[in-house]
């Protein structure tokens, strides 16, 4: 085993065992009884005990009955520059003789040049540590070039992290990706993993368009809540130039923390107030408001007391109609008051005014304009 410490290798100085290995006692260093072969001929001295902690596939190629008779054990490692093996290899670390493994850390220019050998290495002998290692590693060093050949290493090696970010990096720069001579051979040669691909961006714009319809309807819904509660604040409070008829007409108001929507709800309150054709539904400003009025119906709590006009007729109208309400504005009604139930947590309730005496006529003469 003499030649095993003369045998040259361009990443190694001196002993492997001596250089990558520490003990407490450097005099029971044991001697290496093991070679790796590399692809370009040069053998790497090893330790057998140590290979076995590396990895299960290795002990069960140590403990495999030689087929030829001979004193000398060799371990082919091939396919992969033998440089990588050697960072393999140095992985581990033995510390103090007691066969304790301590997992040591391939240097980031070993990552850098060898990092993808290195994972097709640690999947196929069963080094979870360095696989999780070298998965991250590969991930962060993505480039448009080399992520359809890193995204098939990715399946065979079945490093899930790895898959998704290439198929996520994929999807956001497909048009770039398709130009590619990676993409064209994977064109070329494996269409199921190209329909595996197209597949996930499909459904990658599909969640997205899913999600911004969401987000489109939380908003609207939210919206509808800000309205409801800017109606109930007009009606019981006043905003600015309208509010209920029995408060003093010269009494100023600031305008409220909501005035945006306030002011466009106050002048469609004075559209309504005047307009003729507010009842027959020919035009469509009044639609609206009573499309606000009975919304706020459906939601209101406060019965005895709420000052909104027809509040009350509409809640007796729809307990006439139950059977017949539309299962649309059933939902409406629902999610503006899970909405207005979620902004009434997050945000503080407005300031009222101490209640008054319930009115007990609820047309539009509560305004005053």
């Amino acid at each position: 085993m003499e030649e095993f410490h003369n045998t040259a290798f361009p990443t190694i100085s001196g002993d492997l065992m001596s250089d990558h290995f520490q003990f407490s006692d450097q005099d029971s260093l044991p001697k290496p009884d093991v070679e790796i072969l590399t692809s370009n001929g040069l053998r790497i001295p090893a330790h057998t005990g140590i290979l076995a902690l590396v990895s299960p596939v290795l002990e069960n190629v140590i403990e495999r009955p030689p087929k030829h008779r001979s004193s000398e054990k060799t371990i082919p490692i091939l396919g992969v520059p033998c440089e990588a093996v050697s960072a393999f290899i140095q992985f581990f670390l033995l510390l103090k003789a007691t066969l304790a493994l301590v997992f040591g850390r391939c240097s980031e220019e070993e990552l850098e040049k060898y990092g993808i050998h290195l994972l097709a290495l640690s999947h196929v002998y069963l080094v979870p540590q360095l696989k999780h290692r070298c998965s991250k590693a590969v991930g962060q060093r993505l480039t448009i070039e080399n992520v359809v050949d890193v995204l098939q290493l990715a399946r065979l090696c079945d490093s899930p992290d790895l898959y998704l970010k290439c198929m996520r990096m994929l999807s956001s720069n497909f048009k770039a990706v398709e130009k590619t001579e990676g993409w064209k051979f994977m064109h070329e040669n494996d269409p199921f993993l190209e329909l595996e691909i197209l597949q996930f961006i499909d459904e990658a714009e599909s969640r997205k368009k899913r999600t911004r319809r969401h987000r489109e309807e939380q908003r609207l819904y939210m919206e509808l809540s800000e309205a409801m509660e800017c109606l109930e604040h007009i009606c019981t409070e006043g905003c600015t130039t309208v509010g209920p008829c029995d408060l003093e007409p010269s009494k100023k108001r600031d305008p409220c923390d909501k005035f945006s929507i306030c002011e466009g709800l106050q002048l469609l309150i004075k559209h309504f107030a005047i307009c003729k054709n507010r009842v027959n539904g020919k035009c469509s400003r009044c639609k609206r408001m009573w499309q606000l009025l009975r919304l706020h119906s459906s939601i209101c709590d406060q019965t005895d007391s709420c000052r909104v006009p027809l509040c009350r007729q509409f809640q007796l109208k729809m307990q006439l109609e139950k059977k017949g309400v539309e299962t649309l504005w059933r939902l409406l009604v629902k999610k503006v008051a899970s909405a207005r139930a979620m902004s009434s947590l997050s945000l503080p309730k407005r300031k009222r005014e101490e209640p008054r005496e319930t009115m007990h006529d609820h047309g539009m003469r509560n305004f005053r304009l």
